[in-house]
């Protein structure tokens, strides 16, 4: 037996004759689960993109700041500049005052999606907050003696243009938040695993929350409706814990809260092998529980207390901070390859008839089917869409020039399209398998239990397994095994110098080509 990083993975063992295979394939359409109708249906509706609160809040708290100190940098140059010239200390006060105002309006709570809602609750709080920073800073001035010199019509200016910008800044922004709100794309949608009295109970509690973010699409539960009814405080039963998994591909689901007694350890194991594979934040509710921990062991969902049991790999900032990578960086990677692009493009063209670029359905982020592009490198009426059968070494369908690019790994430079312009792939993550791609005549979701939680990130160009020597063929089942071991732990250490480390390993990987065909 052997065991990923994560939860216990068992690994099937032996070599499997093409009858074998069929009669798998066909297993595994059998097992595509067919949601019930009500779980279609909300799966169904649209849903608009998320902002993160955390992000939202970020940006508000970085742009007011920044705004503040604008302000009183403009009037200076306006009316105190072009009589006294240059006085080092009005940048200090400008500093001193934006950063006061961050501080003071933090402390005043004005910095949530809740306040952010309201006019009442944020407008007379930001008039007190930044007439007290300036009451301070003027008390301030006048002990180290700055006041005599200041310009006081600098200081009055910019304490009445400031509170005047604050307040129109804070009314676009509350009502672009009520917007946000109305479409939805404020919410957390948030599914319930476990029904009966434990599930009615936290229900009701998050339902008796004021000012909630959250939706609650549903309950999902393993049993039947004399232990589990089919409306559970007003929340459908959708289905089983295996329909959630197929739910939560089909639809946006951002928290599953995990409604079960620590008492039934063998539920929970099991419902926690079946939902670490999605990219969700999992939670076990402990509303319920006699037995308490220390109160630094739980976090909270508004009043409910919580265990953490996974997090989203990447979310808020983390997020934002490698899209932003990935993009710029995939942008500059494209000028700067670009001759490489076109003469690798004109060799494949001259090479064998056929297009340039070879179009290729992969599992993306969450089992997301995307498409990316490679250069072609197999002759076109020989080309391999679904990567049914495995390259090998002197294999005749691949071309002169196609050999190359597959063994240097040019072949894949064309993915820098998706990353820059799709935002489907990235520079770094686990790289996207072809649908039928097979390890010992398996696919790999069969081969490696616990294959698809390798998709809890968006997929990528270049890998932690990729520099570590474990790309190219993967015609046995410890091939994948390690590869998928290496995904996950990337997936549980990333960090913005990780990726870039792999970045700076990758040409040195290319070199050692020895399993690339």
């Amino acid at each position: 037996m052997t065991q990923l990083t994560e939860p216990p993975a068992v690994f099937a063992h032996g070599a499997h004759t093409v009858a074998a295979t069929a009669v798998a394939a066909a297993r595994r359409r059998a097992q595509v689960r067919e949601l019930g109708p009500l779980a279609r249906a909300i799966a169904a509706e649209p849903v608009p993109h998320p902002i993160s609160p955390v992000v939202l809040v970020g940006t508000v708290r970085a742009l007011e700041c920044l705004m503040v100190a604008m302000i009183g940098a403009a009037i200076y140059s306006l009316y105190v500049y072009p009589q006294n010239g240059f006085d080092e200390r009005y940048v200090y006060a400008d500093i001193a005052v934006s950063l006061s105002a961050l501080v003071a309006f933090q402390a005043f709570e004005i910095y949530s999606t809740t306040a952010f809602r309201t006019h009442v609750h944020q407008l007379g709080r930001l008039a007190a907050a930044w007439t007290i920073v300036f009451l301070v800073a003027l008390a301030l001035a006048f002990f180290i003696k700055f006041e005599s010199s200041m310009s006081r019509s600098w200081a009055a200016s910019w304490y009445l243009v400031g509170l005047a910008a604050l307040l129109a800044d804070r009314l676009v922004l509350t009502a672009l938040v009520r917007r946000w709100a109305r479409q939805g794309r404020l919410v957390r949608r948030v599914v319930i695993v476990g029904g009966g009295r434990e599930g009615e109970a936290l229900v009701r509690a998050l339902h008796a929350e004021a000012d909630s973010d959250l939706r609650i699409c549903g309950v999902f539960d393993d049993r039947g409706n004399d232990r589990s009814p089919e409306v559970v405080a007003g929340a459908p039963k959708l289905g089983t814990v295996d329909d959630l998994v197929e739910f939560t591909r089909l639809t946006r689901v951002d928290l599953i809260l995990v409604s079960l007694p620590l008492t039934a350890e063998e539920r929970v194991l099991a419902m926690v092998r079946k939902l670490w594979v999605l990219p969700v934040d999992v939670r076990l509710a402990a509303h319920m529980n006699r037995l308490r921990f220390r109160p630094r062991a739980y976090s909270y969902i508004g009043n409910v207390p919580v265990l953490d049991i996974f997090d989203k790999p990447l979310a808020d900032w983390n997020l934002v901070l490698k899209s932003v990578f990935d993009r710029i960086v995939g942008a500059l990677a494209l000028v700067a390859l670009a001759p490489v692009l076109a003469a690798v493009a004109v060799a494949v063209k001259l090479d064998s008839r056929g297009p340039v670029l070879f179009r290729q359905r992969r599992y993306g982020f969450n089992n997301e089917l995307v498409e990316v592009f490679k250069f072609r490198s197999m002759y076109v009426d020989k080309a391999d869409a679904t990567a049914a059968r495995l390259v090998t070494k002197d294999d005749p369908r691949v071309t002169r020039v196609g050999r190359f690019i597959r063994k240097t790994s040019l072949d894949e430079l064309p993915q820098l399209f998706n990353v820059v312009f799709t935002g489907n792939l990235s520079l770094v993550g686990p790289r996207p398998h072809a649908l039928q791609a097979k390890a010992e005549h398996r696919l790999y979701e069969e081969a490696v239990d616990g294959y698809f939680a390798r998709h809890r990130v968006k997929p990528g160009i270049t890998g932690w397994a990729q520099i570590n020597g474990w790309r190219g063929e993967t015609d046995t089942q410890e091939k994948i095994q390690r590869r998928v071991e290496h995904d996950l732990y990337y997936i549980e250490n990333w960090s913005l110098l990780f990726d870039i480390y792999i970045l700076i390993r990758t040409p040195f990987a290319l070199l050692k080509s020895e399993n690339a065909y």
